[in-house]
């Protein structure tokens, strides 16, 4: 196993996948973003993603999607690291934003598999190369078949793993027994992010490096406690601290991310709650429970 840092960089904790604020008209709100990041620098994250699913990455456009890139990256002048989305079911589209990305300062991308047009495992391998040799800059790979519907086998990422610029893997299937194998198995180097909020104690615990999460869009500082007490074995305090955690993780699920994660943070005052169809504001009949679960964590009054 190795400490989380590459080329310098210290990629470890609790690293938010941060949201895109928009207007209520679905424009981008630039100061907003501005101000979620001073939050999560003083709630104490260790860096963001920036224009992943979160940030509905799908559904902004190419000069957008480099416009948040290139803001966080300003913004936060140092202050922790920048992640940038700069995945897509088209390598040469992938290299395109990953270029874009490394040119504005990101630190790494973060490279989900192929969507749509379910590439084989031999596929996912030299569509994860070809972008490594394109582009010098660091490689986390995304591994989350719930969305894209083609699943990277464990053989296939520890393959990926000894590909020179590929430093990691956010591994989103919430499958703890396929975790615990790429900790155990991954060569010196390469880190195991959790992008699964509900099982990311238990693979911290047996090693990984920190999570990737949605949660920490709402409740920053207590996602890095629980990362810091997760990777430093303490797991009485993380155990504590997951369990109050546990209404949050469900019922920013209750419809598609990041659409109650948006409405949460518009209930805490921290922005508008602008979206981009085909995704739609957060259904009336699920208020409440969004309300209680942030209320039980103690995140509204």
């Amino acid at each position: 196993m190795t400490n989380g840092t590459h080329g310098g960089i210290q990629i470890r904790g609790s690293i938010p996948a941060i949201v895109t604020p928009m207007h209520e008209d679905g424009s981008l709100d630039l100061p907003a973003f501005r101000k979620l990041i001073d939050w999560h620098v003083a709630e104490g994250s260790n860096g963001l993603v920036v224009v992943g699913t979160s940030g509905e990455s799908a559904t902004l456009s190419v000069e957008e999607h480099i416009l948040m890139v290139q803001t966080a990256v300003e913004h936060t002048a140092g202050r922790f690291p920048i992640i940038a989305g700069a995945g897509g079911n088209s390598t040469a589209e992938a290299i395109e934003l990953s270029k874009a990305a490394k040119k504005v300062g990101a630190d790494a991308t973060l490279q989900v598999v192929p969507y749509y047009n379910k590439p084989t495992q031999e596929g996912m391998y030299r569509h994860f190369v070809k972008i490594a040799e394109s582009v010098d800059l660091p490689v986390l790979l995304y591994n989350v078949p719930g969305r894209t519907v083609a699943d990277m086998s464990n053989e296939t990422i520890l393959r990926l793993a000894n590909v020179p610029g590929i430093i990691g893997v956010k591994e989103a299937t919430g499958n703890i027994d396929r975790a615990a194998h790429l900790i155990k198995y991954a060569p010196a180097g390469f880190s195991i992010f959790s992008g699964d909020d509900p099982t990311a104690i238990a693979l911290m615990l047996l090693g990984g490096h920190g999570n990737i999460s949605v949660t920490a869009n709402v409740a920053p500082k207590a996602m890095s406690e629980l990362c810091r007490a997760a990777l430093e074995g303490d797991a009485i305090t993380a155990r504590r601290i997951h369990l109050n955690l546990l209404s949050l993780h469900k019922q920013l699920f209750c419809e598609s991310n990041p659409i109650p994660a948006k409405w949460a943070l518009e209930a805490m005052g921290r922005m508008q709650g602008g979206i981009r169809l085909p995704l739609t504001p957060l259904d009336a009949r699920y208020h409440d429970i969004v309300r209680d679960a942030l209320r039980e964590t103690g995140l509204l009054a």
